[in-house]
């Protein structure tokens, strides 16, 4: 099994700053693009950021120059930095990886539970 757990989530007033962090753990024998995705309340999931293996980024416009992405491949972390929030960054945010649990095995995309996050106007 592979287990994702976020955490960092919470209640920030607008123009505040949060660090989300993702650690990943259970059989991995190779992972590549990680992300974070957000669903807030009466509306669908959507991608927030993903950063492949080599470093590579990836944000939705929404997000540009105030969430920044990053990770620890040592650890099998990932991170999400989130400057200069907005009342509508309000929602549940889920990290996932994509990874190989053994040498014969699929890529698989696996998903944490999810952190709130709550932003006050």
């Amino acid at each position: 099994q592979v287990q994702l757990v976020e955490s960092g989530g919470g209640l920030v007033q607008a123009g505040g700053s949060l660090r989300l962090s993702c650690a990943a753990s259970g059989t991995i024998f190779m992972f590549n693009t990680m992300g974070w995705y957000r669903q807030a309340p009466g509306k669908q999931r959507e991608l927030v950021a993903t950063i492949s293996s080599d470093g590579s980024a990836f944000y939705a416009d929404s997000v540009k120059g105030r969430f920044t992405i990053s990770r620890d491949n040592a650890k099998i972390m990932v991170y999400l930095q989130m400057n200069s929030l907005k009342p509508e960054d309000t929602a549940v945010y889920t990290c996932n990886v994509n990874a190989r649990r053994t040498i014969n095995a699929a890529w698989t995309i696996y998903w944490g539970q999810g952190t709130q996050v709550t932003v006050s106007s």
